[in-house]
């Protein structure tokens, strides 16, 4: 598995392989002529390493899913990851306080955990992580979501909108729905 990544890519069980060229071809096609893609300990996740700008790949690959859904067979959910580190906790808070500090006063957060194939307790990294943030917690409909991704040692952390993550399905059903709305002429 990749050490560095900022690209958490997710699938069905058994399409990992798959999925590994679809990301490649994908990032290929957005201007990466040299991603890296692998598969990880998790059933159904792939990481990537990309040259591209985590939030461009997603909008470049709405643009594909609008233009040519028929291209992305195999993937589910993209996740940007803006910072890898080691699973430890000091190093995740350490990391995780760093991004939080482009939360705006004005704005509210929520700390997400997403662990596999590890011993670590959600419970304490958010207690860990929140002890740094002074903004106000949002829950149902915070402004920016503090992401950490766990993956056995490593942890992917980052700061996005709630929207910033793309789901395959969801953005398929959105673009289906546009094009089945009568136009207003």
């Amino acid at each position: 598995m990749l050490q560095k990544f900022n690209l958490l890519v997710s699938t069905s069980r058994g399409n990992e392989r798959r999925t590994c060229r679809e990301i490649w071809y994908l990032l290929n096609e957005l201007g990466d002529k040299n991603p890296e893609v692998d598969v990880t300990p998790a059933v159904g996740l792939i990481v990537a390493c990309t040259s591209i700008k985590p939030l461009k790949v997603i909008t470049g690959i709405r643009k594909i899913l609008r233009n040519k859904p028929w291209e992305i067979r195999y993937t589910l959910r993209i996740t940007p990851i803006d910072k890898t580190v080691e699973a430890e906790i000091n190093e995740i808070k350490k990391n995780a306080s760093k991004l939080a500090r482009k939360i705006k006063p004005d704005e509210s957060y929520r700390i997400t955990v997403r662990k596999r194939h590890s011993d670590l307790k959600s419970k304490d990294i958010i207690e860990a992580v929140a002890s740094d943030i002074s903004r106000k917690v949002d829950l149902k409909n915070p402004s920016k979501i503090l992401l950490i991704d766990i993956l056995s040692s490593i942890a992917g952390i980052s700061l996005i909108k709630p929207d910033s993550h793309l789901s395959i399905e969801k953005e398929k059903e959105k673009t289906k729905k546009v094009k089945e709305e009568p136009s207003s002429q």
